[in-house]
């Protein structure tokens, strides 16, 4: 979960919202594909020969950039194998069962790409500081290194020419934000940029170059739109103004239309064409739910994309009384999709938390052994692309819960009463505010925010006025003690040099001295941990348990050790019981579009 690779969606609203993001979007999707026909909308009947069929189920998390071969035979894929957190580059045979592992590096492999002739592939590897670019035969072999890039880029994708001479990559230059370079496969020094992009990345920067069958020209996408850039010069020509960013585009096999994946109407993602020589987008259809990495075969009518199922449920684990003991969990709250970041009401007789249950993740509110849930949010909105409402608190007098909107309202702070009504909004100073918490007095309300140039946790009047920068090295979820006189943060995982950015930090409320107070806190896991009077409860990624603190003793004793990989969790106020929403269900396939029609 602290970690990501994707294209612009994650660098627009970072990681941790990346991951819930994820759990949200995984849960809209729409099972039973197999057999799906597909057809273009409106249409009278479906093509009689264009079906949907899976090509691979896998275990564990995000088999993402789903490659054909130009023959449309084999597809080159990023996967964890299941194990979590090691994602490489595996080739899978249509009609093979099991797939081909082609690296196994440590660091994170993705953006497969195929030379034209199907022998090898070329992919990025992800360093702490550079990312690198490497060609694998695609049977299996040793790898070679091609180019080291100027830093690391987690946007981006590769793409290589139809003649065999070039690879499309992105990197920036001097003076100059990210674009779209051209790289010599024969020469690696030679190198051009074909297009600069308008903003920063995550704001309107260049990415997902994919090469027209002629390979002159490079479609890819700028901010929230496709446009094309011939390979001749002069300037880019767009051709959608949706202001939704595709998750991911290709051209059809012969070079009349690019085709992408797009919610552009709002709501579920649909398959999309669009001429070359420009005009109004035609809905295609695909099944909901579709994942990122999608591709159209050369050579062949196919068109493979992933698709993820997850399941995420509330588990109560009971503090154990005896050093050593581990009490099996119960489950608590559970239903289909998910249901994330629970939070114990000041008593401890309700519990906040939010679930996807209605068909979109909304704010929901139970007692404290999970019965009568009832649900004080209605936004309706199932758009997975967005920053989905996160981050719940209650406040300290148990009148209120205050949580992150969904995309469209970070300028505020939404507050809605346990016991249901309308949504009373803190207007703020401040946008991309994140992670907020309440000081015990309820006069201040902490966050985190990127104003000053770094993420740092900021401090506001309870009515959003008057911010105040606390942290000066780094910082961003932030938890008070509970007398008021220390704040205690994790700071926001960033590229490059994130180890910097383990462990739990400690602060004067008022600022002062930054310490450290643990470091088995990884990086990646800001919100996984919980504050009692005694000492904090965090999540140790170098064992996969849940882990005490003791403040007096500065003894780390382990608690649970959950079965499954997890979200950021919970303790109750008497400290007896901790919440922890684990992924149950985490499925991902790989389907494939036979006899693709356009």
């Amino acid at each position: 979960m602290d970690r990501t690779h994707k294209h612009g969606r994650q660098a627009r609203f970072g990681i941790l919202e990346a991951a819930i993001a994820l759990g949200f979007a995984i849960l809209l999707a729409i099972g039973g594909v197999v057999g799906y026909r597909y057809f273009r909308p409106g249409s009278k009947s479906p093509a009689p020969a264009s079906r949907i069929v899976p090509v691979a189920n896998l275990p564990g998390h995000w088999p993402d950039n789903a490659r054909l071969s130009p023959d449309g035979n084999r597809i080159a894929f990023m996967w964890d194998g299941g194990s979590c957190c090691n994602e490489d580059i595996y080739v899978k045979q249509v009609g093979v069962e099991k797939p081909l592992r082609l690296t196994t590096d440590p660091a994170i492999d993705d953006s497969p790409t195929w030379s034209p002739d199907g022998r090898y592939i070329a992919f990025r590897r992800h360093g702490e500081q550079r990312d690198a670019i490497y060609v694998v035969p695609a049977v299996g072999g040793p790898e070679r290194k091609l180019y080291t890039l100027d830093k690391q880029h987690f946007t981006g994708d590769l793409d290589w020419s139809p003649d065999g001479k070039s690879l499309a990559i992105i990197e920036s230059a001097p003076l100059a934000y990210e674009g779209i370079f051209l790289l010599s496969v024969d020469n690696p020094k030679d190198k051009r940029r074909l297009t600069t992009s308008i903003a920063p990345i995550g704001q309107g920067s260049d990415y997902y170059p994919r090469f027209s069958p002629d390979g002159q020209t490079v479609a890819f996408i700028r901010a929230t739109d496709i446009f094309l850039m011939r390979l001749g010069g002069g300037e880019p020509k767009r051709l959608t103004s949706d202001d939704s960013a595709p998750y991911g585009l290709d051209w059809t096999p012969d070079g009349a239309c690019i085709v992408f994946i797009s919610d552009r109407q709002g709501g579920t993602r649909r398959l999309w064409k669009t001429s070359a020589s420009g005009g109004q987008p035609e809905q295609l259809s695909l099944p909901p739910g579709v994942g990122e990495g999608f591709s159209v075969a050369r050579h062949a009518r196919r068109l493979a994309f992933t698709q993820l199922e997850m399941n995420v449920n509330i588990w109560r684990y009971e503090v154990p009384q005896t050093a050593g003991q581990i009490v099996p969990p119960t489950k608590l709250i559970a239903s289909t999709g998910s249901n994330l970041w629970p939070q114990y009401s000041p008593d401890g007789k309700k519990v906040a938390f939010l679930s996807s249950r209605s068909g979109s993740p909304e704010l929901w509110v139970s007692d404290s052994d999970g019965s009568n849930p009832r649900r004080l949010t209605f936004f309706n909105d199932p758009d997975p692309r967005d920053p989905p409402l996160s981050t719940p608190r209650w406040s300290p007098d148990g009148r209120g819960i205050f949580f992150i909107p969904p995309s469209g309202h970070r300028e505020a702070i939404d507050v809605v009463s346990p016991d249901g009504g309308p949504l009373h909004s803190v207007k703020t100073d401040e946008t991309g505010v994140r992670c907020p918490s309440w000081s015990r007095d309820g006069k201040w309300i902490y966050f985190g925010s990127k104003k000053s140039g770094t993420w740092q946790v900021w401090k506001m009047h309870a009515d959003g006025s008057h911010p105040v920068q606390v942290t000066k090295k780094g910082g961003f979820a932030a938890r008070e003690s509970h007398d008021g006189k220390t704040l205690y943060y994790a700071k926001r995982l960033q590229f490059p040099g994130w180890r910097k950015y383990k462990g739990l930090w400690k602060v004067p409320a008022g600022g002062g001295q930054e310490t450290l107070v643990l470091k088995e806190l990884g990086a990646g896991r800001e919100a996984f941990w919980d504050l009692t009077s005694e000492g904090v409860y965090f999540y140790n990624d170098n064992r996969n348990t849940i882990d005490f603190f003791d403040f007096a003793t500065h003894r780390i004793t382990q608690i649970a050790k959950p079965e499954k990989p997890g979200w950021p969790f919970a303790v109750s106020p008497d400290g007896r019981w901790i919440l922890y929403p684990q992924t149950d269900v985490d499925t991902s396939h790989i389907m494939l579009v036979e006899d693709f029609r356009w």
